[in-house]
């Protein structure tokens, strides 16, 4: 209209219709059809009218014809196709049974353009939210491309770690090769450190290294991220499912122009060398632009602004343990980063929280602690505590030829001797026998198996079975004949029921 408008005063002005149509771009029939209007309507001299009434009498005297509409190849079919959409049936599908059904020659385009002019959409509105300093921070995951990984110079699938705070703008940028928990909380905690503060809410979306269960009213946490976010005093407000517009500042103001303007057309030697060069343009680019929505600079902003209005960071930094959800198997053992740790045996098929720090193993049943152990060196290291065992399995596994030795040694010389005349056969392990023997004070006082030895010593017949007859038919109680006793290897103590060599061997004449 505002065109029209100066043709006709261009026109009054007595401009040829050559030289209007040469500095309006248009053809000379036009500025011809117009002039003829004008002549007609009374506009080609006078007061120039306003847009309204240029507007007002174009509508009455030059009715904007439009092209004859074609037939759309699909009307025919409409009954079909409304008795299908109620049905639910895709457009894709309609265009399929169309031409199954009723021989249809036309396009899918066809289909779907008369499938939206039976169902017009309604535009949905939406509302712009903007956040106090300091209140939120959005943050986001967005597919980087192949980079070069320093590590073993592989070239790997990179994504970029972006957080933004939703006053200033300000963002945070990093490269990394995975979404895992422990690149989740390593960036955020990189991220922290970059803003020298803490906003008081973080906005995410429903990655398994955060939300375990993204369930609408009470979403299920990684138990890490809350430890995090204890430690740095942020709230965790996950988005709903399958609406990403909920933190739209990070994806349009933040992953999308971090991909397209930081990361596109560029080449990086390794994923060091790209985020040196994001730490670069996040102050060098990104933060002086004149951000479209707040037409501020974001680094200004932030500075002069939201900084003072964040959390303050901790006295430490966050050391991100790694949880995980383990069985304690039959041994008594869960299994966490290749090494086995031991919980008591009532859980044994329980499933069991295991956290891992930088120097301990920490195991929970729900919230509470069944048990703690100092972090595995290797993989493959066996970690037990002895009271976690079942007892009547314990004490086999605490038998040694050093704990028969000295258990041994407390009753008396004559249970020495045994024992160590058993441990040193070879080249058959009597430790079983030794054990089994030392195992007989349970039945009887330690001084009735002494006896008993001594008398086993006395016949050498050192054999469990033959110690367990002793005291099974009271023979500890019956004094040794002189010669045996005589053979025994004395000791500083006085022996009894010693008995002298004649009882055995004739005595020469």
């Amino acid at each position: 209209m505002l065109d029209i408008r100066e043709m006709v005063r261009r026109i009054q002005a007595g401009d040829g219709d050559r030289r209007i149509a040469r500095d309006m771009q248009v053809s000379r029939k036009t500025v011809t059809k117009y002039r003829t209007w004008a002549t007609q309507v009374g506009f080609h001299d006078g007061a120039l009218p306003d847009p309204e009434t240029l507007q007002a009498r174009l509508a009455e005297t030059l009715p904007v014809v439009s092209p004859p509409t074609v037939a759309s190849s699909v009307v025919d079919f409409r009954d079909p196709i409304v008795a299908w959409r109620r049905e639910g049936v895709e457009c894709r599908a309609i265009h399929g049974l169309l031409r199954e059904r009723h021989q249809f020659a036309g396009s899918y385009s066809a289909v779907y353009r008369f499938v939206r002019s039976l169902e017009p959409r309604t535009p949905d509105a939406c509302v712009r939210i903007e956040t106090a300093p300091g209140d939120v921070g959005q943050v986001d995951f967005g597919y980087a491309g192949r980079i070069r990984d320093s590590r073993d110079s592989v070239e790997k699938r990179a994504w970029v770690f972006v957080m933004t705070l939703g006053y200033s703008r300000h963002l945070y940028a990093e490269l990394v090769f995975d979404q895992s928990v422990t690149t989740w909380l390593r960036c955020h905690r990189h991220a922290f450190e970059w803003f020298q503060g803490v906003p008081t809410r973080l906005i995410i979306d429903n990655a398994k290294c955060a939300v375990v269960k993204a369930i609408f009213h009470d979403p299920v946490i990684q138990r890490a991220y809350r430890d995090c976010a204890e430690h740095y005093d942020f709230l965790i407000a996950p988005c709903r499912v399958r609406t990403p517009e909920h933190k739209g500042k990070v994806e349009q103001g933040g992953v999308h122009y971090v991909v397209r303007n930081a990361l596109a057309g560029r080449t990086f030697r390794d994923q060091l060398d790209g985020n040196a060069h994001l730490r670069r343009w996040m102050i060098a680019t990104a933060g002086v632009r004149i951000h479209g929505t707040v037409k501020e600079a974001p680094l200004a902003r932030f500075r002069e602004i939201e900084q003072a209005a964040m959390r303050p960071l901790p006295a430490t930094p966050y050391t991100a343990p790694i949880w995980k959800h383990a069985k304690l198997h039959r041994d008594c053992h869960v299994i966490f980063e290749d090494a086995f740790y031991s919980a008591p045996h009532r859980l044994i098929g329980e499933q069991l929280w295991v956290r891992g720090a930088d120097t301990a193993v920490t195991i929970f049943l729900d919230y509470g602690v069944v048990a703690v152990h100092p972090r595995a060196t290797k993989p493959g290291q066996r970690l037990t505590n002895p009271d976690h065992l079942p007892p009547t399995k314990l004490a086999g596994l605490q038998v040694t030829p050093v704990s028969c030795r000295a258990e041994a040694e407390q009753i008396g010389t004559a249970t020495q001797q045994v024992v160590d005349r058993l441990l040193d056969e070879r080249p058959v392990d009597r430790l079983r026998t030794a054990h089994a023997i030392l195992k007989l004070t349970r039945k009887v006082v330690p001084h009735r198996l002494e006896a008993a030895c001594a008398r086993a010593l006395a016949f050498d017949d050192v054999a469990y079975a033959t110690i367990k007859r002793i005291l099974d038919r009271g023979l500890d109680h019956v004094p040794l004949p002189g010669a045996a006793a005589a053979a025994l290897v004395t000791s500083t103590a006085p022996l009894r029921f010693v008995r002298p060599a004649s009882d055995f061997f004739p005595v020469p004449a």
